[in-house]
């Protein structure tokens, strides 16, 4: 049975996890909507979502998760949320026409 340190030093490292990917994806869609404006067919948007993907590995380390621990589908969960806060964020964005 995991003891109480044990658990919070889990949840802990998924809701750090979880921050990180969901905040990049945010980044993401503002570094695309600056640099792309409202071009939504270009496909440099998804470049900036995996190199935004790629840069939360090192921020991780920073905050003490091991990410050498991390299985297929950690990664496949950060690539997932990151994809999918830039998504949805960067459609508002079109979608209100906002230009930086």
């Amino acid at each position: 049975m995991a003891t109480a340190s044990e658990r919070r030093a889990s949840h802990l490292r998924g809701v750090t996890v979880t921050a990180v990917a969901t905040l990049a994806g945010v980044v993401a869609a503002f570094v695309s909507a600056t640099v792309l404006g409202m071009e939504a067919t270009d496909t440099l948007g998804l470049g900036i979502v995996g190199a935004l993907v790629v840069a939360q590995y090192p921020v991780l380390k920073v905050l003490g998760i091991d990410v050498g621990d991390f299985s297929t589908k950690d990664h496949l969960y950060v690539v997932f949320m990151t994809f999918s806060l830039w998504f949805v964020s960067w459609t508002i964005l079109l979608t209100n026409n906002v230009t930086f």
